[in-house]
């Protein structure tokens, strides 16, 4: 973590050091946005600057996971075709700084065809390229095509860190051949660019298996794995109810570890009996904690937009798809928001409509009835609306906002 000395000069303007401008996209007579809060001030790039964009370039899987959306799910699945990437590409350049592009959504981005070359392209058209995997096809001549490509960051889903838990969610006895592949990627990694592969752990943590939670950390030097993110399941059925850790879940922290030790991301969850051997294990091999706080999108924050495979545009993947899913026990329906599709008109236009812009500022205030917490009338059974007059899209029972589900 960097701290950066502003000064205010004499007409009482906020001076931003060049480099840090830079960082933040920021142009002369750019703008800012600043969130006051109860501990001080939240610096973030202009709503109006997209920074980041999740592409899903498949809903399609190779496993079929205890955790899955899939178990109650509609929708028909399919591949992004490459008419629908290219018009992305298009968008993407006509920003300024480009965004970074994520790849990742509800599927197996390993599964689609051409995901070497798109990332490949995506390199070229944005300022970074991110990956998340599941890692089974993650084969050595696909590691060195990601390598090759420009690939910046590889996550990998990781929901156990033995044989046996590993199966028991991922319904898969994959797991050393998994963690084989990882080694592979880093190596190739080191062998073709030089230097260590940026490589990240998500860890979906539940009741069967929180206990895992150290021996997966205690892997980072034999893969190669840079840094953790933890996030608590989103159940989908009824069964799943049973795996929940956030019913009253302490603060969401961070770990800010030495240099040498993987950055931790945890979600909140609770400090039961069930988990607190596993998370007093993990703090003390880890220093440093820091508190993050309810009430924020990350997806808003980060300035976002998430696409799905055939060229949707929602505000977060969140909304990215109509689901059902459960909200302590009661169901909840989520409807997908569909601003625009790429097909049809630019990622530029559909950024910049009155009404998408609308939208980011009233999430970024937060003004939503505290559902997550109350879930009390029927309004908390779907985001159309909610009792402090919020229509549709409603976020206030959104478990990213609070920090309980998070996504790289």
């Amino acid at each position: 973590m960097e701290i950066v000395p502003l000064r205010i000069d004499s007409q009482g303007n906020l001076q931003l050091p060049a480099s840090l401008a830079r960082s933040l996209g920021l142009e002369p007579e750019g703008e800012l946005s600043i969130r006051v809060t109860h501990d001080g001030l939240l610096l973030r790039p202009s709503l109006s600057q997209l920074r980041k964009v999740y592409i899903e370039p498949t809903s399609r899987c190779n496993f079929s996971c205890r955790t899955c959306i899939r178990h109650a799910w509609g929708e028909s699945l399919g591949a992004m075709s490459e008419t629908t990437f290219e018009r992305i590409l298009a968008g993407l350049a006509a920003f300024t700084p480009r965004p970074s592009v994520f790849f990742g959504g509800f599927g197996e981005p390993l599964t689609h065809p051409r995901i070497v070359e798109m990332v490949r392209a995506a390199k070229q058209a944005a300022a970074r390229v991110e990956l998340i995997t599941n890692g089974l096809l993650l084969d050595a001549e696909c590691a060195r095509g990601l390598v090759e490509a420009g690939l910046d960051t590889l996550w990998v889903s990781l929901d156990g860190a033995s044989p046996e838990s590993f199966a028991d969610v991922r319904q898969s006895e994959s797991l050393r051949e998994i963690l084989e592949n990882i080694k592979r990627y880093r190596e190739t990694y080191r062998q073709t660019r030089g230097g260590n592969a940026d490589i990240g752990a998500v860890f979906v943590a539940m009741k069967r298996n929180i206990n895992e939670l150290p021996k997966l950390l205690d892997m980072s030097s034999k893969v190669g794995i840079s840094r953790y993110m933890v996030t608590n399941i989103l159940p989908y059925t009824s069964e799943m109810c049973d795996e929940v850790l956030y019913h009253r879940a302490i603060e969401r922290v961070a770990w800010q570890a030495s240099p040498w030790h993987p950055h931790v991301s945890l979600p909140e969850i609770d400090l039961s009996q069930v988990t607190r051997e596993a998370l007093f294990q993990a703090w003390n091999t880890r220093p440093g904690v820091m508190f993050k706080k309810h009430d924020r999108c990350p997806f808003i924050e980060q300035r976002s937009v998430s696409i799905s495979w055939d060229g949707y545009i929602s505000p977060c993947l969140a909304l990215l798809h109509s689901h059902e899913s459960y909200l302590f026990e009661k169901k909840r329906a989520v409807t997908r928001w569909r601003i625009g599709n790429v097909n049809e008109k630019p990622l530029t236009e559909t950024w910049n409509l009155p009404e998408f812009r609308a939208f980011r500022e009233r999430v970024e205030q937060f003004d939503f009835s505290p559902c997550t917490y109350c879930a009390s009338c029927e309004m908390a059974e779907a985001n159309q609306e909610d009792c402090f007059g919020n229509t549709f899209p409603s976020c206030g029972g959104c478990l990213w906002a609070q920090g309980v589900i998070q996504c790289p």
